[in-house]
């Protein structure tokens, strides 16, 4: 351990109450009972698996004898103990392969394993494969079961790619250790591919079968260790074991052996039917299994299987229960139905299941089946491709080639096909204004791609043409096509239009409709209804389901007693409310004037919601420009009409939250603070949760560059904050009056819900209240986590209180997820803040999540000196930042940047460069980086590691790197501050495009 290591031991273990000690090995021979409590306990220190790796470590120790020779461990009733609990560990465990397999090497549990079937009475020097399961004793024919069962699964994990382990200590012969492991594991993978057809065979001779099995359990080990068993293996123990159901193991079983199978399948084909057999079998058994205790198989990786099985084999059956959409295409495709596959594409439309992917592949599909020479798919070909350009026209996306050139030679039968295709596609997205916009622009795009005038007007003279294109719009996609018209010589006689058709002499109610729905001019609105109310008298502000107003104002709209005056109200707030949800400010400002006009006619209090909605209306209209960077303040009128919202008292007037939780927002945003402390009301401050934060926040911001004592403020702020993220506990007893159960649910007591606090902080955009808030969290944070070691930094910690009087009541997640949430809003506001970003990349740095916290680290060094042109400050990479940045490197692996990195310590960390360059699996460039290193004792140790490896091409590129002139020694200070500066900045713009 290093002594920077040994001193944060010893001040975390100074300033924390001292844990209980790991238990040593040891200890569980000199008490027989210790071990089950031990297992019993949550959490155990050691953990089960680590158990094992003890346990077996130290009964195979070798020993050595009086002449120094290196002997086999030796076969005594200590080192036959520590088997046996080694046994115990995993009768605890249940015999779970998948948890002893993540936990163990293939080493340690070939060993275990074995143990277990010398405990087993498994007849020694017969082959598996010629026992016969049905006559061996139960947990004997088990302990046969598992072991094969592990073989096989060996041989499939081996196949997987795997992240090689990091070694433990950085010791010069900790290499030969590991590869000496690898070696053993290669061995015991060799063996047991050799025998796997045997292992096969004993695992298909389980599944023949059909009695219960049972396995060793804690209990009947002890039996074995108190009496020797019989020379059969018939005692107690054979029969009193864990009972695992016939059905429980065969479905493991089949699993199992379809994974093999599936694994030999690559080099022989029939092997895929295999799997696909036992795969089935395995998803029956699933399905019949009451309980899967011993059951052990990830389920989504069965479906996997499956689908890959059934692929391969060519086997699709649609009532199968796991046939997915794309074997049921697949399947139409290989039964030649290709008109089924156009309609399945059309419904895909709506319904948008296949990836974009997924249906371009088939329509390649087919285009291939007609380069092959296969006939009469041509039309199926241009249909499929209609399908996808609808399903790309009504996400947005850009339209293919492919289906431009079908446009150059369109036939009257495909025009039509593309119109039902729209009109069907749009069928369930038909109120969603963006899909109809959509389809509205990929029609003129048909229109305007068209060349026969026959065609053109087919399509403008369609129903949905006409519903989707206002007149407008219309209009000058005909007058377009008129000037078309006169340089394409299409016909002597003018293009004719849908405006040159005499109107009918009656409109129809549902064309009215659809005008109301389309338009957002007043006066128009005004009109329409006032015709459709002299034609029918219904209720039309109920046309559209998309129209809604607030829920706080419906019962006051749906009094008014004019049918005609109530449609306007709520029609004009509906359509105004979406028009500010879309950043429409224009109509918006002319929906709201209208409806305020119309109101304050006949209610004062309709009037005055509509003066709230207007200037939240403005408020948003302010605060979106402010977000695209306009740094021009509020006009006074603005903030005085804020000001008099927030003090308004009306008696019965219905007001809605989010207006005075914006108006909050918008005084911190534009720096209002002294009215929020000084001038507004303590009524409101009692009453409005929103206006209680502002002023709390505002009062904080105020006094930060303040002295300690007059930072009351930042401790009222804390307890606010604190309460909303703190959860109250309820405990439930039983009969008995013991504590049966304990619920935890959001407290009631704090001020603000805390999804609606969120909601309330990602309203604000000022850099110093955001820059407060974070640190707040970033202190709840660690005292919460209680990890002195790993804590987030975070600028004006020491305002805040250093510990938490009832620490068990804060929701530690929510803290943990608001914290990241917060600082990664505050980055999409300014990205380049170099705090905010240190504080996000400290925050991955805690999780272990260290590519993104080196990301982080970088994006803060390069935003502080221009991309690393200038001298990173050290404000900014401090040694804190600097020796994260080096166990980033290090857990990745990647420690020759560990080692450039030990040069930019105050004081060059020689030691952890020396462990890193020993490291030979880096996962870096290597030898690439040495030019950028000018520590010489570094570069000489470079060269000794190369030489005493026989690494010859690289120890000349390092004696190279030593032998640049400007490293001299001998050169004046200035000559290798330089240099250093100079590889600082290089190797740090290399590691940016790297990492960014």
């Amino acid at each position: 351990m290093s002594t920077e290591a040994a001193d944060r031991v010893a001040a975390a273990s100074n300033s924390r109450p001292g844990s209980p000690l790991q238990t040593s090995w040891f200890e569980f021979l000199l008490d027989v009972s210790l071990l089950e409590k031990h297992l019993q306990t949550p959490n155990s220190d050691p953990t089960p698996v680590q158990l094992i790796v003890q346990f077996l470590e130290q009964a195979s120790k070798p020993s050595v004898n009086e002449q120094n020779q290196v002997q086999p461990p030796v076969d005594n009733r200590r080192n036959r103990t520590l088997k046996l609990l080694a046994l115990k560990v995993a009768a605890h465990m249940k015999w779970d392969l998948d948890s002893l397999e993540k936990g163990l090497t293939s080493p340690v549990l070939n060993m275990l394993l074995n143990e277990l079937l010398c405990v087993s009475k498994v007849p020694a020097g017969v082959k598996h494969v010629d026992l016969d399961l049905s006559t061996l004793p139960p947990t004997t024919a088990m302990a046969v079961i598992i072991y094969n069962r592990w073989a096989i699964r060996t041989i499939v994990l081996s196949s997987f790619p795997e992240k090689q382990t990091k070694p433990g200590p950085h010791q010069m012969n900790m290499l030969s250790v590991v590869q000496q492991e690898k070696e053993m594991t290669e061995n015991i993978l060799t063996v047991l591919k050799e025998q796997a057809t045997d292992s096969i065979s004993v695992l298909e001779g389980a599944l023949r079968l059909k009695k219960d099995f049972y396995v060793h359990t804690l209990r009947t080990l002890d039996l074995l260790s108190s009496a020797d068993a019989a020379a059969n293996g018939e005692t107690e123990s054979s029969t009193a074991g864990l009972c695992i159901s016939a059905d429980e193991l065969h479905c493991q079983v089949h699993y199992d052996l379809g994974a093999i199978f599936f694994h030999q399948g690559c080099t022989d084909q029939p092997a895929y039917e295999k799997a696909r057999d036992h795969f089935r079998q395995t998803n029956e058994l699933l399905k019949k299994l009451d309980s899967n205790v011993h059951v052990h198989l990830d389920e989504k990786r069965l479906a996997g299987y499956w689908n890959a099985c059934r692929a391969l084999t060519g086997d699709c059956d649609p009532s199968d229960p796991w046939t997915t959409p794309y074997d049921h295409i697949n399947g139409l495709i290989r039964a030649r139905n290709y008109q089924a596959v156009v309609e399945a594409f059309i419904k895909d439309n709506s319904s948008r299941s296949f990836p974009k992917d997924f249906r371009r592949s088939v329509l390649r599909e087919f285009m291939y089946k007609i380069q092959q020479g296969e006939s009469g798919l041509e039309e199926v070909c241009h249909r499929l491709c209609v399908c996808n350009a609808v399903r790309d026209a009504l996400q947005g996306k850009i339209l293919s080639v492919c289906f431009q050139q079908l446009l150059l030679k369109p036939s009257k039968r495909l025009v039509d096909f593309i119109l039902e295709v729209c009109t069907r596609s749009l069928e369930k997205d038909r109120a969603l204004e963006k899909s109809r916009r959509n389809m509205a622009n990929f029609l003129k795009t048909v229109c305007e791609s068209l060349d026969d005038r026959s065609l053109i007007l087919f399509v403008s003279s369609h129903k949905l043409f006409m519903e989707l294109l206002t007149e407008e719009e219309r209009m000058l996609l005909m007058e377009q096509m008129k000037k078309k018209s006169a340089t394409i010589n299409l016909s002597a006689k003018p293009l004719p239009s849908f405006y040159d058709i005499p109107a009918s002499a009656s409109v129809s109610i549902r064309q009215l409709e659809q005008q109301l729905i389309l338009s957002l001019e007043p006066f128009k609105i005004r009109q329409i209804l006032s015709e459709l109310h002299s034609m029918a008298e219904r209720p039309y502000w109920k046309v559209n389901s998309k129209w809604e107003v607030p829920a706080d104002y419906v019962s006051v709209i749906l009094g008014i007693k004019d049918s005609l005056t109530k449609d306007l109200v709520y029609v004009h707030m509906a359509k105004g409310l979406h028009c500010i949800s879309v950043k429409d400010f224009h109509h918006a400002r002319q929906l709201f004037s209208s409806c305020l006009e119309l109101v304050t006619e006949f209610s004062p209090k309709l009037r005055q919601v509509m003066l709230n909605e207007m200037l939240l209306l403005e408020v948003r209209a302010h605060e979106a420009l402010a977000a695209e960077g306009s740094k021009e303040r509020p006009p006074p009128d603005l903030v005085s009409r804020v000001r008099g919202y927030l003090e308004m008292r009306i008696h019965d007037l219905p007001l809605r939250q989010v207006v005075g939780e914006e108006c909050v927002a918008f005084m911190l945003n534009w720096r209002e603070n002294d009215y929020l402390t000084l001038q507004v009301p303590p009524s409101l401050v009692m009453n409005n949760p929103y206006i209680k934060l502002g002023q709390l926040l505002a009062s904080t911001c105020k006094e930060l560059p303040g002295p300690k004592e007059s930072r009351r403020t930042a401790k009222e702020l804390w307890d606010v904050v604190v309460q909303i993220c703190s959860v109250s506990v309820q405990h439930k007893r039983n009969n008995e009056g013991r504590v049966g159960l304990i619920k935890h649910r959001e407290s009631s007591m704090g001020i603000l819900q805390r999804s609606k606090f969120i909601t309330f902080i990602k309203k604000l955009r000022e850099p110093l209240v955001l820059t407060t808030l974070i640190s707040l969290f970033v202190k709840l944070h660690s005292i919460v986590r209680d990890d002195i070691v790993n804590e987030v930094t975070a600028e004006h910690l020491s305002i805040w209180p250093f510990t938490l009087p009832n620490i068990q009541a804060v929701d530690v997640e929510a803290v943990a997820v608001t914290v990241k949430e917060l600082v990664s809003y505050a980055l999409t506001l300014n990205p380049n803040n170099q705090s905010w970003l240190v504080t996000l990349a400290d925050i991955y740095f805690v999780t272990n999540q260290y590519s993104a916290a080196l990301n982080f680290y970088l994006q803060a060094g390069a935003v502080s000196s221009d991309f690393f042109t200038k001298t990173v400050s050290p404000d900014v990479y401090t040694d804190q930042v600097l020796k994260r940045m080096i166990k980033c490197c290090s857990m990745m692996n990647c420690h020759t940047q560990v080692a450039v990195l030990c040069q930019f310590l105050r004081e060059v960390d020689y030691m952890t460069a020396f462990k890193a360059l020993q490291e030979q699996n880096s996962h870096d460039a290597m030898d690439s980086f040495y030019d950028y290193i000018w520590d010489v004792t570094i570069l000489e140790y470079l060269t000794h590691i190369h030489h005493k490896r026989g690494e010859m091409e690289k120890r000349q590129i390092a004696i190279k790197a030593i032998g640049q002139a400007e490293l001299n020694s001998s050169n004046p200070e200035e000559v290798l501050l330089l240099a250093a500066q100079k590889r600082k900045k290089r190797f740090l713009q290399a590691m940016a495009k790297l990492y960014f």
